[in-house]
């Protein structure tokens, strides 16, 4: 009697040991799906950035076109020293200008070699949790195929008993 006491609570703490695998996959399935959706994000904040950086690319190369061609007029009017400076002081803004989508361009470039860093690493950090996810499956089997071999010990224990 106190063998078969003993083969009922190793089948409940396996049954325990089962069901909190089974809480433990759930869990680490809800954290692959976020850090998918994490990492989506990130993807999608990439292909923005990289837009951003090339409008930024394409009005930097517009500015620089402006500022040779501001240059260029201010070769040519020279001898017109109200115009000429007139035409000076756009072209320092222009420059100004060229500067800061310069300097935006740059900030958007770190921006998005950061988010390349951050997604690679949620990529690694998805990886390992499924790598987690396959070990719990994997241990969740084993944990049902011993709960199967244990009730079928049980059965047959019961059954020598009832044929006592």
């Amino acid at each position: 009697m106190a063998g078969l006491e003993g083969i009922k609570q190793k089948m409940n703490t396996l049954r325990l040991e089962q069901e909190e695998a089974q809480v433990k996959v759930q869990d680490l399935q809800q954290k692959v799906k976020t850090l998918e959706q994490e990492n989506l994000a990130k993807e999608q904040e990439i292909t923005s950035l990289s837009h951003k950086n090339q409008l930024l690319e394409t009005d930097v190369e517009k500015l620089e076109h402006a500022v040779k061609e501001h240059k260029d007029k201010a070769e040519e009017t020279s001898q017109h020293g109200a115009q000429n400076e007139t035409l000076q002081r756009r072209l320092q803004l222009l420059e100004e200008e060229a500067e800061e989508a310069d300097k935006n361009m740059r900030e958007t470039n770190e921006k998005l070699r950061l988010t390349d860093v951050k997604a690679g690493h949620y990529e690694r950090k998805v990886q390992a949790l499924e790598a987690g996810v396959t070990q719990w499956e994997t241990k969740y089997e084993e944990m049902a195929k011993k709960y199967a071999d244990v009730q079928k010990e049980l059965e047959d224990f019961q059954r020598e008993i009832g044929n006592i």
